[in-house]
């Protein structure tokens, strides 16, 4: 008998909401696609977050097999996530007492570290083992940060260690991020699991690029995307320099550059920011910004473009590349993070060490210039993305669950009927 119900905790960040804006990005992504795909293999999943509005409803059936809870835990608003340790423990005892209801449940899944620290707890009172992904930690940001930046607080440093030192399991989306767990934060090896991200392959695959640049009002000849959450971190001010050095350095080349994404975290001021810098760079009429779309509608712009740009300082894994890249679109990427396995460097893209636009606008002239080895980039992106489905990851991620079930030689849940 295999694992039947999982409790996934994502406190901070409800799976209901869109990424690209706020605290919603490729986690919330991560969480929908491997709930549904765990659904199609009959295990059920309660997805649990705090609630954040009054019109919040205390369950949604998403899917069959997959619900999403809030819980009061805070003020029915949006808050800062740095001020959320404050109400863990408010959410922790709604938890449990959702727990009555609705569980037992098989695992915990917890995501972020504001989640682990929640998931530590309860396991205590469910007596089932916690699986933990952390998606950004707090050390590696700050080993990256930009002029400006706050550093991560001592708080969430020291909630990431505890998660560390508790967890049956950690899941990294990648080799680089499975030794930073062990380096910085010592974790030890035989606890954490390499589990690469996925690609949801029925809604990002190559298709008709003229029909997806007519539907976005695109004239130019060739266009290029940043698309992700507008904060200094993910650096679109870069994509924006590139496109200013690219216009006049090549003029000819005939550019424009689609940005889109909402502000985040100490991103608030960032799109006015963003739109300043364009006009003082001369390229305000070769830039667009469009506000965070539907998931469902993203491979329209990554069709439309020639290349996605992604020169983000810090990444742990890097979703838009691995979505762009299903659908035939070559990706230019800093070689940062996890976009060291997102993108293969001269295959499906390019990887660039500097943050330089000068660095930028000479790879990218280089790949519109040659039309042959963009449309082989194309195509190989397309081929390496084919093989990242969610339904491998949910596989692989069905193995790690029962094997620490067998761990523990505790009888798995009896399906609920």
């Amino acid at each position: 008998m295999g694992v039947r119900r999982v409790a996934v905790l994502t406190v901070h960040s409800s799976p209901l909401a869109m990424p690209g804006v706020g605290d919603s990005g490729g986690m919330n992504v991560h969480v929908r696609a491997l709930a549904s795909e765990l659904a199609r293999a009959g295990v059920e999943s309660d997805l649990y977050t705090r609630a954040t509005s009054p019109d919040d409803p205390p369950v949604v059936e998403v899917e069959p097999g997959v619900r999403v809870l809030h819980l009061a835990a805070g003020p029915l608003e949006e808050v800062p996530k740095q001020t959320l340790p404050r109400y863990l423990c408010a959410f922790l005892c709604a938890l449990l007492r959702a727990g009555e209801r609705h569980g037992p449940y098989d695992v915990l899944h917890s995501h972020y570290w504001l989640s682990g620290w929640v998931a530590r707890l309860a396991r205590e009172r469910w007596q089932a083992p916690v699986v933990h992904s952390f998606h950004t930690l707090g050390r590696v940001k700050n080993l990256s940060l930009t002029d400006g930046e706050e550093p991560e607080p001592p708080a969430r440093l020291a909630g990431e260690e505890r998660v560390v030192s508790t967890a049956d399991c950690l899941l990294a989306a990648t080799p680089a991020e499975a030794r930073q767990l062990t380096e910085l934060y010592g974790a030890p090896p035989s606890n954490v699991r390499v589990m690469p991200h996925g690609v949801d392959r029925r809604r990002f695959r190559p298709g008709d690029q003229a029909a997806a640049r007519a539907a976005l009002g695109i004239g130019r000849r060739h266009v290029l995307a940043f698309v992700g959450r507008l904060q200094p971190l993910k650096a679109p001010d870069v994509a924006v320099r590139t496109l200013a050095t690219l216009t006049r350095r090549h003029p000819d080349l005939d550019v424009e550059l689609l940005v889109v994404g909402g502000p985040s975290g100490n991103g608030v001021g960032e799109p006015r920011r963003l739109e300043r810098l364009a006009a003082e760079e001369g390229v305000d009429d070769r830039v667009r910004f469009l506000p965070a779309r539907p998931h469902d509608t993203l491979g329209e712009v990554y069709q439309a473009a020639d290349l996605l740009l992604v020169p983000s300082r810090s990444e742990s894994f890097g979703l838009v590349a691995l979505e762009a890249q299903a659908c035939g679109t070559p990706v230019v990427a800093a070689r940062v993070g996890g976009l060291n396995h997102a993108v293969g460097d001269g295959t499906t893209g390019r990887l660039l060490s500097s943050h330089e636009p000068e660095e930028w606008a000479a790879a990218v002239a280089t790949l519109l210039r040659h039309p042959g080895k963009l449309a082989a980039m194309g195509q190989a992106a397309a081929r390496f993305a084919g093989v990242h489905g969610w339904d491998v990851t949910a596989s692989k991620l069905l193995d790690v669950y029962g094997e620490l079930l067998a761990a523990r030689g505790e009888p798995l849940l009896e399906q609920s009927g």
